[in-house]
């Protein structure tokens, strides 16, 4: 009789545990499976996507998303098959990829950053003495963090290859030495050493945007002096500015003011030193444009451009959400001595389109 009763008892579990998964299949519970996307990203994204916080948050929503970094311009030349998405830092280079992608729609903005310059205090003084910058009025207190970087005078006075020695005040600063340049990255392979071409064009060329060959050839030689004066360059804006906190390397370097922001914002402040943050007056913001590869892809674009928690992170890592001014704008409230949130006096230069800015990029580089 036990031996019966046990059999019913089992059969009977079995039967509810097979109507348990028919009834979830019918309507339609896929539990808790993840999507995996793969994705190749810019390096300056990594942190974020890496925050154990991102990725519960992502998870909450049902991805899981494993991501490669590359240079933004270098992204065109990898074997994408097998990619849910690419997320390089600006549009010009997502317009490459979209030539080879099939189509998943447009590509979506989720969040942006400017361009800025750090630079040593010592430096940051010597360039306002000399006219090649402004430094924000500091309300009476002992150091300077934030300020201008004058374009039009900084490339005159690249384009007479000045040197730190022929400028006022730099001579009591062993650490100032030799031509006067800004660190970038290889324009070629990384957006942000591309877009500070397109700033630098556009202000040497009058404010007219590159448009053709012509113009190209215009504002070559110039642009040639500002890459080839670094030597051997980076493919990420991540090397050089750790070079710069952890206090080696050029005194000015370029990098994107969410790497500036994210630093102030985590417990690694203390390690900024006498960092001043130079906005030139004109500069580019670098839109970081997602391309999707595949309807997951584009699911997970979607998700990053309009959920709030995954935004509020965005923003934990210094960038700007796109037509959410005011999220930002509250997240470095206690940092305003070197972000300018409303980027006060800083005009935008057009980009040029994928094909001029490569163009621009393989001649200054010769």
């Amino acid at each position: 009789m036990r031996r019966i009763v046990g059999i019913v008892l089992a059969v009977v579990l079995i039967a509810g545990v097979a109507a348990a998964v028919a009834l979830g299949r019918n309507s339609g519970d896929s539990g808790t499976a993840a999507k995996t996307v793969r994705g190749v990203i810019g390096s300056e994204k990594a942190e974020f996507f890496a925050d154990p916080d991102t990725v519960k948050a992502l998870a909450a929503k049902g991805f899981t998303v494993r991501t490669e970094t590359s240079g933004s311009w270098a992204m065109d030349r990898l074997p994408l098959k097998g990619y849910d998405f690419a997320f390089p830092g600006s549009k010009a280079p997502a317009d490459e990829l979209r030539r080879g992608a099939a189509d998943q729609g447009g590509p979506l903005r989720p969040f942006y950053s400017p361009l800025v310059v750090v630079a040593h205090r010592n430096a940051a003084e010597v360039l306002a003495d000399n006219g090649l910058a402004r430094l924000r009025s500091d309300g009476g207190s002992k150091f300077t963090t934030q300020g201008t970087l004058l374009m039009d005078p900084y490339l005159a006075a690249a384009a007479d290859d000045r040197t730190w020695q022929q400028l006022k005040g730099a001579s009591g600063h062993a650490e100032l030495s030799g031509t006067v340049f800004i660190t970038s990255t290889d324009p070629v392979s990384s957006n942000s050493g591309a877009l500070y071409l397109a700033a630098a064009s556009y202000v040497v060329d009058g404010g007219r945007v590159a448009t053709d060959a012509k113009a190209v050839e215009r504002t070559a030689p110039l642009l040639r002096k500002l890459v080839q004066v670094q030597g051997a360059q980076q493919t990420s804006s991540d090397a050089p500015f750790r070079d710069f906190i952890s206090g080696v390397g050029n005194p000015l370097v370029l990098v994107y003011e969410s790497q500036v922001a994210s630093l102030l914002m985590s417990s690694q402040r203390q390690e900024i030193g006498d960092l001043v943050v130079l906005y030139p007056d004109t500069t580019v913001s670098s839109d970081h444009t997602l391309v999707p590869l595949t309807g997951h892809g584009r699911e997970l674009g979607e998700l990053l451009s309009t959920d709030p928690e995954l935004r509020k992170l965005a923003v934990r890592h210094g960038f700007r959400p796109q037509g959410a001014a005011a999220e930002f704008s509250a997240a470095t409230a206690d940092h305003t001595a070197y972000i300018d949130q409303r980027l006060t006096g800083v005009r935008q230069a057009p980009v040029p389109t994928a094909e001029v800015l490569r163009s621009m990029a393989q001649r200054a580089r010769g």
